[in-house]
């Protein structure tokens, strides 16, 4: 049997960063996100062979290893490392024997929330293959406490839950992990009129977000007040952009990821780089309204507001650059999974199934011939 799943990257709006600890500890966070039609995909294959075989084509990684309860998590291939230790863990599953294989459609480190997704597909794949009782709460959660608990990754909560929930959401972070998820309902013309006023460009350069959050972190715990004021105004922008969205006020849109953008640059010195203040200058100069960089900050994606007809000229001023434009639609389902049956595993589930329903209709037809012949008994 073959189980494969998907989980959609996410474009951060607005409100990055309060979901980190300790600020949403302490102020509680906010963050308006919508997921697009980039994908993290996992595919596993039972095999009979007593190994574990991962493989991670989109980073040139593979590794075998014996079926054990326990992988060890020794910088290569950490995620799927992470997801199977806590899955055999957790629901005391016989350590399984099969090949895991995955790939993204972006990049890791691009601001998309790519590792997280990743971790999400991996998660869901695992469900389907166990049929495990786990809730889309359920599945975030536990993918969080893997990447940020397990093994020790440094970043906040809205990935997890964007990439399973789907769609547009606006999400409060509390205290003790508490996240409640509220899904948008956008209308079809906001989100038309949306995606034209969006270009999604990739500096060409991805960063690790760890160096970045851990400054945020420090200035939070450190009672930095210029971060920690830019950070309630982060968190107020993501009330702002969703009463903008459900109104149909792009022109409020853009203008809230600007500021967003400006406040977002006092969370810490490596937000912003040569390379990004390059693009923003070239794509503004050619007509765009504002940009903001998608994720912790250092480089990855960049979301630009344009004006719909001034879109093309943008697009060729940054295309001069080192970095490319990446086309893209909102998606509205978070991540899903299903199974394929080969044909002899195909022919034998019918061949179940069948037996079933007849070992079934016999049982029902001895019921019926013993009621009939206990209600004739009754009668002579």
């Amino acid at each position: 049997m073959i189980i494969r799943s998907k989980a959609p990257l996410r474009l951060g709006l607005a409100g990055g960063g309060s979901d980190v600890s300790p600020y949403s500890d302490l102020y509680g966070g906010l963050i308006l996100n919508a997921t697009i039609n980039l994908y993290a995909h996992c595919t596993i294959e039972e095999t009979q062979n007593g190994k574990i075989e991962i493989i991670a084509t989109d980073i040139g990684q593979a590794a075998i290893f014996e079926s054990l309860p326990v992988l060890p998590v020794d910088g290569t291939l950490n995620l799927h490392k992470g997801v199977y230790n806590r899955i055999v863990k957790d629901f005391r599953v016989p350590a399984p024997s099969c090949r895991i294989t995955t790939y993204s459609d972006a990049p890791p480190g691009s601001g998309l929330g790519s590792s997280s997704t990743m971790v999400v597909a991996i998660v869901k794949a695992f469900v389907e293959w166990l049929n495990l009782p786990l809730g889309d709460y359920e599945i975030a959660r536990l993918a969080y406490e893997i990447e940020r608990k397990d093994l020790a990754l440094s970043g906040g909560k809205q990935d997890q839950y964007a990439a399973t929930f789907g769609g547009f959401n606006f999400m409060e972070f509390l205290k003790d992990d508490h996240v409640i998820v509220n899904p948008l309902r956008i209308k079809k013309w906001i989100v038309d009129e949306l995606e034209a006023s969006i270009l999604l460009y990739y500096t060409g350069a991805s960063r690790s977000s760890a160096e970045i959050i851990d400054e945020q972190k420090k200035n939070t715990s450190q009672g930095n007040n210029r971060a920690v004021e830019a950070m309630h105004r982060i968190k107020q922008n993501a009330i702002n952009m969703k009463e903008a969205l459900l109104k149909g006020d792009i022109s409020s849109f853009a203008r809230i990821l600007g500021q967003g953008w400006e406040d977002k640059k006092a969370m810490a010195s490596a937000i912003s780089n040569p390379v990004i203040e390059e693009a923003m200058e070239r794509a503004v100069q050619a007509g765009a309204i504002t940009g903001k960089v998608s994720g912790a900050g250092g480089g990855g994606f960049i979301i630009f507001a344009v004006e719909p007809t001034k879109r093309l000229q943008v697009k060729r001023a940054l295309n001069q650059l080192d970095g490319n434009i990446v086309e893209f639609q909102f998606s509205e389902g978070g991540t899903h999974g299903w199974k394929i049956f080969q044909r002899q595993a195909y022919l034998l589930y019918s061949l179940f199934c069948l037996i079933s329903k007849v070992f079934s209709s016999f049982l029902l037809l001895l019921f019926l011939v013993f009621s009939i012949i206990r209600f004739l008994s009754l009668i002579w």
